[in-house]
């Protein structure tokens, strides 16, 4: 007999969580699973990190979502398959595109809609009422999903030891049979071991504004909401066996992995029917000869084929291109722009105009910009003033559509300072003691264990409370806070990007982002394109403007000295 866990909540479900999925995935295989499922409330945030543990572990993450909707109860929710997942994604992009930022609005009718492809599984409420009974509203609604779902559901059963257990068990056997409802096996995991349940229950005051002292029934009644190994389970659940073998029988049918996915770059368009590489070439040399007319110098020439040649290998003509033109527009608008970073490396970038640096005259290495051995995709930096930078975003936005561009993620962090405040309000320290360990964190370390340090703020090194919320606040910081708009990487996908990744409204108007961050899309192949702000940029214009107006010079980048040793000496 054989069990998967399909209930697991990842710190990527804020304030809920209480481990990192990389915590998850490493107790997982040292449990023995094969896989386990995550299933993260109306988000994928948190997929990639334990697709890519997984993967170092030998194990396999199949991908799961728990919808949480406004008018019915919730679902968990499995792409069987690549399609299957692609309508996952579009429908968690509809419900962030309805509501603000950190919010997703879902209703019963946008699942029927998208939920062909999908293992579902229905998630019952935790309390009988007090006719120890469901309430009538979740018999209505578990109807409804029969017929929308149809054998595509089941009904989740688990056993946490809060008093009702039996009794809901039976109430749940007595719906599976009405409905023709299959029940399977979860533990609604929220942690990775029992002794993160102390965090959890801090999570869950944060999250209700609460101190632990008055937070009552809204925290879980025990600490059974850990990964348990797959033997205790089995035996959990030994008089409902086949509870356990529908985990292997929706395993079995879903065999999407992100792996999967396949990312494709937009093909830009090109003039006189060429192809990418073949527009390459052409803007390549015809750059080269702006830059040093005819005798162009026998290195850079060799510089140009070598480029060309890798770039061709890699089909990463595209994402030149693309590059080309955003800078194209932005010079167009007469903004100024100037590439950074390794990309000055590299002879193509300098000839299309992207960077100002000649890498051939300081013999700088190409392979430090994109290379085949570290096998990662190019990565270009460009800068726009700061103050015209908008421009150059919407530019992006209406050449490729929001559906096909969007700018990735940050993941906001927990740190010292305002991690011992929320801490140290739940634990209900008072704003005195708050304000004087918060106001002297520098850098949390285990010093902070120690005695000398504690008494330099007042406080008595020996008061169990206070350190446990210092142990508390050292496992917290690191927990992710809140999803983030990057501040210019930009991913742009041929076809519908919120077939790949869910895509969320930004805070700033006009924006929207999707809900991986840079290591995510790196570690999954996807090219991204970084637009950035320079306040520096925005003043050299400036100062060319005043140049032109008052001493006739019509300056650029390109053509400012570089040996000017007035500039060096001032």
């Amino acid at each position: 007999m054989h069990y998967t866990e399909f209930q697991v909540t990842t710190n990527f479900s804020f304030l809920r969580g209480a481990s990192h999925p990389e915590e998850l995935v490493a107790e997982a295989a040292e449990q023995g699973y094969n896989e386990i499922a995550i299933t993260d409330r109306n988000s994928l945030a948190g997929i990639v990190r334990a697709h890519i543990a997984a993967k170092k572990k030998g194990m396999r993450i199949i991908v799961g979502c728990r919808l949480d909707l406004l008018d019915g109860p919730s679902l968990l929710v499995y792409p069987t398959g690549s399609t299957a997942y692609s309508r996952l994604c579009t429908l968690l992009t509809r419900g962030n595109l309805r509501a603000e930022k950190g919010e997703c609005h879902l209703y019963k009718q946008d699942v029927y809609e998208f939920a062909e492809g999908f293992k579902i599984i229905a998630i019952p409420p935790s309390e009988l009422n007090e006719y120890f009974e469901f309430d009538s509203s979740f018999k209505i609604a578990i109807a409804e999903y029969r017929k929308a779902f149809g054998a595509e559901l089941y009904l989740a059963v688990t056993r946490h030891y809060f008093g009702d257990d039996a009794k809901q068990i039976f109430r749940l056997t007595e719906i599976s049979n009405e409905f023709r409802i299959p029940l399977v096996a979860t533990n609604d995991v929220h942690y990775d071991n029992p002794d993160r349940r102390k965090l959890q229950d801090l999570l869950t005051c944060i999250r209700e504004k609460c101190t632990i002292y008055n937070a009552g029934f809204r925290l879980h009644e025990n600490a059974e909401r850990h990964l348990k190994p797959p033997e205790e389970m089995l035996r959990l659940f030994r008089q409902y066996p086949d509870a356990i073998n529908r985990t292997q029988e929706i395993s079995d049918a879903c065999q999407f992995t992100l792996d999967s996915l396949k990312y494709e770059y937009p093909e830009e368009i090109t003039s006189e029917g060429r192809t990418p590489q073949e527009e390459l070439i052409f803007l390549a040399w015809q750059g080269a000869k702006e830059k040093f007319g005819e005798n162009i110098p026998d290195k850079t020439i060799a510089a140009i084929h070598h480029e060309l040649s890798f770039i061709d290998q890699m089909n990463y003509a595209p994402y030149f291109l693309t590059v080309y033109d955003i800078v194209r527009f932005a010079r167009s608008q007469g903004i100024l722009c100037q590439g950074r970073g390794s990309a000055a490396n590299s002879t193509i970038c300098f000839c299309l105009g992207i960077t100002s640096v000649n890498p051939t005259k300081f013999d700088l290495l190409f392979e430090r910009f994109i290379s085949s051995a570290r096998n990662e995709p190019p990565d270009i930096d460009v800068d726009f003033e700061h103050e015209r930078r908008e421009e150059v975003i919407q530019y992006i936005y209406n050449k490729y559509g929001r559906d096909r561009a969007a700018i990735i993620a940050t993941v906001t962090q927990q740190h010292q300072k305002g991690a011992i405040r929320d801490v140290g309000k739940a634990m209900g320290l008072s704003v005195d003691t708050i304000n004087r360990l918060s106001g002297s964190i520098w850098e949390f370390t285990t010093e902070w264990f120690e005695g000398k340090r504690i008494v330099e703020q007042g406080l008595n090194p020996n008061d169990k409370h206070l350190r446990k919320v210092l142990r508390l606040t050292e496992q917290f910081m690191g927990f992710p806070r809140q999803l983030g708009q990057h501040t210019g990487g930009f991913v742009i996908t041929r076809g519908k990007l919120s077939n790949l990744c869910p895509i969320m409204n930004a805070r700033m108007e006009n924006r929207t982002c999707i809900e991986w961050n840079k290591d995510d899309i790196d570690a999954l192949g996807f090219l991204k394109i970084d637009v950035l702000g320079l306040g520096m940029l925005t003043c050299i214009r400036k100062a060319f403007e005043i140049a032109k107006k008052y001493y006739g010079l019509d300056l650029t980048l390109a053509n400012i000295p570089q040996d000017d040793m007035a500039v060096y000496d001032m």
